[in-house]
């Protein structure tokens, strides 16, 4: 899998201040760390971030980020935090990798054959247990994503992660087998009974409140 390339621009000062200043000129900050090396401060344009992050993908693909210092690193997106209202990026964290890094990565299932599967025809619902799988694998080997065909499933069919094809070089994490979706029969709503009950006490009390009014007019007498 080929690296794209970001350009970056090296920063020397930290801290709230000096990111705000960098966001008012349209860059983003960010950090480059890992692989036993010094952390390293960039930015990047902010619309460059924007348009990575409308793209499939993007917790798998691999950067080249170039800084205007000359130096070069490859790279994986590993958290992007948002503004709370606008979501517009605010920081960036990526991490160096190298060709011989093994790494750990959650990789998206996607559900194909849900238009034809028996079961799903019949009314049965395709409940999704996991939407990702934790694999290692090395840079080279990062696939895009995990394809689960349900077409042949019918009711009560059930979809195991040792089913699914990996790539060669590329390794589940988890030790044993399980389940990632199945086929259920749906579940109907339940009538709720008309609360008629709950009226009853007001009707046993106006009878009450009468008897007390009738009392006191011959008190009164």
């Amino acid at each position: 899998m080929k690296a794209e390339q970001i350009k970056a621009v090296k920063r020397e000062k930290a801290g709230k201040g000096a990111s705000r200043a960098i966001r008012l000129k349209g860059l983003v900050p960010a950090v480059i760390y890992g692989d036993k090396k010094a952390p390293e401060m960039i930015s990047i344009e902010e619309k460059v971030m924007v348009a990575e992050m409308g793209k499939k993908g993007l917790w798998t693909r691999q950067y080249e980020i170039a800084v205007d210092d000359g130096t070069k690193h490859l790279v994986l997106c590993q958290d992007i935090q948002k503004h709370p209202v606008s979501s517009r990026p605010i920081h960036v964290d990526f991490l160096r990798i190298s060709k011989d890094s093994v790494l750990t990565l959650d990789i998206p299932l996607r559900f194909v054959g849900e238009a034809v599967a028996p079961g799903l025809k019949k009314g049965g619902v395709l409940n999704i247990v996991h939407r990702t799988l934790e694999i290692k694998c090395t840079p080279d080997n990062i696939p895009e994503e995990f394809v689960v065909d349900v077409s042949a499933g019918d009711i009560g069919a059930s979809f195991d992660a040792f089913a699914i094809e990996l790539p060669k070089g590329v390794k589940l994490t988890a030790p044993e087998d399980f389940t990632v979706a199945t086929i259920v029969v749906a579940q109907e709503e339940e009538e709720q009974p008309a609360p008629a009950v709950a009226a009853a006490p007001a009707a046993e009390a106006a009878p009450a409140a009468e008897a007390k009014t009738e009392e006191k007019a011959e008190e009164k007498k």
